[in-house]
Formats: C-alpha cells, structure tokens, sequence
C-alpha cells in the first residue's frame, strides 16, 4: 500500500495523475505520483456482444462504465488514505483501438459501436489497400466507414465525425475532437508528416462514394497530436460527467487520447527502434518499432505509430484468450462443485498452467481454433471456434491445456514469420503485457519459444496500458525535462524497474512448431466451416 503521508504530501503539491482505460473486458481508473508509483485503482467489468450480425457494447456503459471506473477509484482512495480527491495534475484517455463510432453534426450516434472485433469489412478492406497498395486491415475505422458506404447503409449520408471510442471519451470531457497518433493511425493511415496521409486522402475523396456524400474525409476525422502536446481541458460538464458526486475540479489539462495498443508500448517501454512487445488479451497483437519502412505492404501486417509517431509494424489477430477463458470458467465450476481446494497450488488457474508443461515431451493430439470472431490473418472472416483430435493420441487434461496456449499463440507467429523470413527483421527480444502472464514463467516460456526469442516482463506490465496512459500524461507535464518521449522513458519510467525474462526452450519450440504444422495443415477445415456454416 501507498504511504499514507506520502500521499497527503503528493496531493498538496498536485503531484498526483490520472489514467483510464477503456478495454475489452474491463474499464479501469489510475492513480499514480509524480514517479510514476501507483496510490490505487477502480474497476468496472463489462463486455461486449455479439448483436445483429456486429460485436458491440450497450452505449450507455460507456458512460456508466467511465463513471463507475472513477467512484471505485475515489473510494479507494477515501478507504486507504481518508481522503476525497478532487483534483489531478493531468488526465489521459486510453481505449481498444479501431472499430466504428459515428455521429450527426449534433454529435447523436448514428449506429452502434462496431468494435475491433467486427471483420466484416472484406470489400472495404480489399478495395482500399488495392487502391492505397497500403494495408487496410478489416477493423480500421474507415474499412468500417466505407463498408457501410459501399453497402449503402442508411446512417452514412448524415455522417458529420467518426471517431475511434478513446477520442469519443476525450470529446466528452474536453469537447476537442482529437486523438493520439498511435490511435490515428488505427483509423486511417499516418504518415511521417505526424498526420493523416495526404496522398491517400486525396485518393479518397476523388472516389464517386465519398464525392456523392459531399464531404471531404479529413473533414470528418479527429485531429491528429503527438504525446507531450495538451489536447484540452477538462470542462465543467466533464467534470460532472466523470465525477457523479460533483467533487472533481474542472480545467484540469489533458494528454492525446491513445489506444491500447500505444499505452501498451509505453507499459512495456518499447518505442525505441528495433524494440518490441507482445500484448495478450482478448485480442493479441505484436508491435515491432521499425527503424525503415518495410519493402512491401502485407495484408497480415498492419502499419501503425508509437505515441510520438515513430513506424510500427503490428501484427493483430482477433482472437486471444477468450475462448480459453470458457474453458478455465468450466474447469473452475467443476472444482467449485466438487468443493477441491487448489490454494497449495497457487489457486486453480496456476495449477491448471503448470499443468499444461508436463504435456511438452508428447504431441499434443489436439488442435484447437480458438476463434470466437473472425481471424482475418488466416483468411477466416467470421470464425468458428474448434477442436480437432487426434484419435490415435491418448488425451489428457495437460495436452489439453497446452494445445489451447499453443492456439493463442498459432496466429501470431504465422504474421510474425513474415516480417522475420521476407523483411529480415530481427527479433532479438520480446516484451510482454498481459493477464495471461500472472501465472509466472508458463505462458511468457511458451511466447518465448514460439517467437523463437527472449521474453521479458517490467513488473509495471501488470498494470498494462492503464498506467501507461497515467505516464503519458504525466509526459505531457514534464516534457521539457527530457530530450524525447524514449529518453524519458528510459531515464526516468524505466530507470530502477525490475524484469524477469525467459529464453526460448528447445522442447517447447520442437512441440509448439509440431502443433502450428497441424494448426495449418487444418485451416481449410476451418475455412471451408466458416464459409459453409448454416
């Protein structure tokens, strides 16, 4: 726990900032000082689903959600320290990244959110990446846009903003409409100019869709900033929006909104060139800081930004852990019927991962598509999730646990391989973040040997982009102290923090390579379902 003198003390000075994050699952608050240490949090659960053929959320949670996050996070504090806070040195914005919001010139949503998740975009995605030769990929925001466009929905001829949902969240509490590069760069592309591509742009609004809705496209688009800049202030009404008990003090300055992803590179410090990290959650997406930009555009890689706009090579594949969260759900019920106590063994999920090394020596006899969506990387649009068994291998709870860890990492490594086999990158080390890795060593063993690559984890990792998104705006703060967003980074964020690291195992490499062989040899099983189903 925070000291609680320590505490008093930061908050005389104004010295205390404020993160939150939009995810998948969850919407968190933060609180940290001026060194970047963390005095408490708030949660709100949620989740999306799956309605009228899109993954969306109820609009109202965001704004429940939002509200929510922050009261736990003053009651927090109020429980640990006697103290209800009231002001901050700064606020930043994070969310998942890409999907769809759209609104009339009075700012009403025009449709429902259409998440990340959503592949639905095959025409859009294929006819702008021919026409940019630039990788489009189906979950961008204007893949969306212009799917709806194509498909002549109703909504788009009154369309006056489209945002991603942290430059939503920004607009709400600051009334800007902007947003991080990072996340720009996730809803059309960016170039070295730190802005929307103009040449692109013009390809754009030369086409007959966009000319007969009469607009101009960088017209509807939040404004492109970089971390360090002031993207705004809190107003009064945001004040009274976030903070439902009207204690919150208004004009409070606040970073670029971001995406998850960059928050994720700011969590794991990896924005220098020829640094990367892995993110594991619902989704799961490498970033690879390139110091070139790549010969060729690949539909399996998306090109992104780091927060102060330096190129990214992303690999992103849809599905992550939440088909294996089913499982461990079941697994978890199971005990709780039978009443078996699992605390000796560091509760039931750390048992059930170590389990799953035990199956290294032996083939897996299981292949599992873990594919809740669409898994585009794979040429799968909607996705089905699946096992297949080998009938000639004894099964067992250990190969079972291990083929579904082995299937979270199947996708990325086949997106990894062409940025290591075509473009010659070199992946000398990996940095992860994620809930997956809290059970120590088993899943940041298996990245590791299925990256053929070093793996380590900051014990900031743990906090993920939440905290992140607090350093950003504490960046903003203090930009004139160091030369660079990497420079205060590395002598300040990440200068006394800890890492373990796994190296690659050989076992491991030999059994996940036998099972990704099987895992490709039975993808047309896979597709041929996900264009037949009934």
């Amino acid at each position: 726990m925070y000291d609680k003198d320590l505490f008093l003390e930061k908050v005389k000075e104004n010295n205390i900032y404020l993160g939150i994050e939009l995810g998948s699952t969850r919407i968190k608050a933060i609180a940290i000082d001026n060194r970047a240490k963390i005095i408490s949090n708030g949660i709100y659960e949620w989740k999306s689903k799956f309605e009228n053929g899109y993954w969306t959320y109820d609009f109202d949670l965001l704004t429940k959600g939002l509200q929510s996050s922050f009261k736990n996070l003053k009651e927090n504090i109020f429980k640990e320290y006697g103290y209800k806070i009231s002001n901050f040195k700064a606020i930043g914005i994070s969310a998942m990244m890409h999907g769809l919001l759209a609104f009339d010139k009075n700012m009403n949503l025009l449709t429902p959110f259409r998440t990340w998740r959503n592949t639905n975009t095959d025409k859009a995605s294929l006819f702008l990446s021919e026409l940019y030769e630039y990788n489009i990929p189906h979950r961008w925001s204007f893949a969306h846009f212009y799917e709806a466009i194509l498909n002549k929905e109703n909504f788009v001829k009154d369309v006056d903003y489209i945002c991603t949902l942290s430059s939503y969240i920004h607009y709400l509490l600051t009334g800007k409409k902007v947003v991080g590069i990072g996340d720009a760069s996730g809803i059309f592309p960016v170039d070295d100019s730190l802005n929307y591509n103009k040449d692109f742009l013009k390809k754009t609004n030369d086409l007959d869709e966009i000319k007969n809705l009469g607009i101009k496209l960088q017209d509807i688009l939040p404004k492109v900033m970089v971390a360090g800049e002031c993207a705004g202030k809190l107003t009064e009404k945001g004040a009274k929006l976030l903070d439902i008990d009207g204690d919150l003090k208004a004009s409070i300055n606040f970073c670029p909104p971001e995406g998850d992803a960059g928050t994720g590179m700011i969590a794991t410090n990896t924005i220098r060139e020829n640094t990367g990290n892995i993110s594991i959650g619902t989704s799961i997406f490498s970033m690879i800081v390139l110091d070139h930009q790549l010969e060729k555009y690949y539909k399996e890689i998306d090109l992104v930004t780091t927060p102060d706009g330096k190129p990214v090579a992303m690999v992103h594949c849809n599905n992550g852990t939440a088909d294996f969260d089913g499982w461990l759900n079941i697994f978890k019920e199971f005990a709780l019927d039978l009443k078996i106590d699992f605390s000796e063994k560091g509760g039931i999920y750390s048992y059930l991962f170590n389990k799953a090394l035990e199956a290294v020596d032996d083939e897996c006899g299981f292949t599992i598509f873990n594919y809740l969506s669409g898994e585009p990387i794979n040429k799968v649009l909607d996705g089905l999730p699946m096992i297949i068994r080998d009938k000639s291998n004894t099964p067992s709870l250990s190969k079972f646990i291990l083929a579904n860890l082995y299937s979270i990492m199947a996708s990325i490594r086949i997106g990894q391989d062409i940025l290591t086999e075509k473009e010659n990158i070199q992946i000398k080390q990996m940095y992860a973040h994620g809930g997956v890795f809290k059970t120590k060593k088993v899943m940041q063993k298996i990245v590791a040997s299925a990256l053929n690559t070093n793996v380590s984890i900051y014990k900031s990792a743990s906090e993920g982009g939440c905290w992140g998104m607090a350093c950003l705006a504490m960046y903003m703060d203090k930009k004139d102290d160091y030369k660079s967003l990497d420079d205060f980074l590395e002598k300040f964020l990440f200068a006394n923090q800890s890492k373990y690291t796994e190296l690659a195992d050989d076992k491991i490499i030999k059994s996940f390579d036998k099972f990704l062989n099987d895992y490709k040899k039975y993808l047309p099983i896979q597709r041929f379902a996900d264009d037949n189903r009934i």
